[in-house]
């Protein structure tokens, strides 16, 4: 017999799904992986969330106390063996960064720019001495790294960049000015790259060296939530052992540049859920002409379309991440995920702020800031336009950037 109920009551009486729940990503984690989600999600929830709008609104943020808290739950260079790293897969760690950026687009910044740029360098291409200086206390979050290859006149282009290093002896003059440095002023350590005779290397330059300074940049619109400078470099002598012994060329700070790109692979994800979280929860309680602004077929159609943009870069993620772990993964591999779940993320906060109306534009509610973090991380670690010029040259085999 069949039933008298149409599908459409049927499927109204039936609980909400999430989003993720729609492909059964979780069943594509091991229990490790959804256990280390937990734990960055829940203090993520306990310590950041309550304080993130306030920091983001006053643009200032306790960046050393965040470094302690991170550091005590083995985010900061989690994916790195030894020195005090976590040692965990790739996969775990985007998932960290999914659940960071879920607060707020900055806080994955410290934690991307101290594991995978600052501590990585270190990690890759530093000698014994310096890793075991440094590593250490910056995978506790007692030290602060950032990390220094964009200049004012040289982003997308690092190949253009004017800071230099001469020998003096056995020393080394610095020379020179970076931009756009998250972590600069308060990190304890900058990993510097300037051009020598043998060309492009890496410098670490620790805070309070005469002729440094670091001040902070203000009157962001962007990742307000997180701390954004300029290196100077006035004539800085550093000794012999400042050189990163194993990074000659653009290959090094490329190699790091790829591991910070992953990161945002799945972070980017973390903004676009929380965004559409929130945009699911004010609908089902939003009330429009006597309906739940939920129960619009307007609203189902922007929530479907969000939410199949969302599985799908989840998927790419989970991909992208099972071929990094077999150690497999490609840098036009890493330009389709950045370039593909960056712009879906800001696409998805955008259309989230429509169904908030008038609502999404307060700190009350994160999809503005979302929003507006994301124009940050869509032009950072390389624009969309670099990334469909990388992905361009994988498939025709001609160079487009010269």
């Amino acid at each position: 017999m069949k039933s008298s109920q149409s599908p459409s009551s049927s499927q109204s009486s039936s609980a909400p799904v999430h989003p993720f729940d729609l492909l059964a990503v979780d069943g594509l984690l091991t229990d490790e992986e959804r256990e280390i989600r937990r734990t960055v999600r829940a203090v993520a929830d306990r310590e950041l969330r309550p304080h993130v709008a306030g920091w983001f609104e006053k643009g200032e943020v306790p960046a050393r106390e965040l470094a302690r808290t991170l550091g005590g739950i083995g985010v900061l260079g989690m994916h790195l063996e030894g020195y005090g790293c976590a040692g965990t897969n790739a996969v775990a760690y985007g998932l960290a960064c999914l659940e960071l950026e879920a607060v707020d687009s900055g806080l994955r910044s410290l934690v991307s720019v101290q594991g995978s740029l600052a501590m990585y360098a270190i990690w890759k291409y530093g000698s014994e001495e310096q890793k075991q200086r440094w590593l250490p206390k910056m995978a506790a979050g007692e030290y602060i790294g950032c990390f220094g290859l964009t200049e004012p006149d040289a982003g997308s282009d690092p190949g253009a960049m004017r800071t230099n290093a001469k020998r003096d002896g056995s020393d080394w003059i610095l020379n020179g000015t970076k931009m756009w440095i998250t972590n600069g002023s308060v990190a304890d350590v900058a990993v510097v790259w300037a051009r020598t005779e043998d060309g492009v290397r890496g410098f670490l330059v620790p805070a309070g060296t005469p002729g440094f300074s670091a001040p902070e940049i203000k009157m962001k619109l962007s990742l307000r939530a997180s701390v954004t400078s300029e290196l100077v470099m006035e004539d800085v002598r550093l000794p012999a052992d400042a050189v990163l012994p194993d990074a000659r060329g653009l290959s090094g700070p490329l190699g790091c540049l790829n591991e910070a790109r992953f990161g945002i692979v799945f972070g980017a994800l973390g903004a676009a859920r929380d965004c559409l979280e929130t945009a699911i929860s004010y609908a089902r309680e939003r009330t429009v002409f006597d309906r739940s602004l939920a129960s619009y077929q307007l609203t189902q159609q922007k929530l479907a379309d969000m939410s199949v943009e969302l599985g799908k870069g989840m998927l790419l993620a989970l991909h992208l991440g099972r071929l990094k772990d077999a150690g497999a993964l490609t840098p036009e591999q890493v330009s389709v995920g950045k370039l593909n779940n960056v712009r879906e993320a800001i696409a998805i906060a955008r259309e989230c702020r429509t169904i908030l109306g008038a609502n999404g534009i307060t700190l009350e509610y994160p999809v503005l800031r979302h929003a507006n973090n994301l124009e940050s991380v869509l032009t950072y670690e390389g624009t969309s336009e670099v990334h469909s010029l990388v992905i361009g040259k994988a498939l025709t085999g001609e160079q487009a950037f010269r």
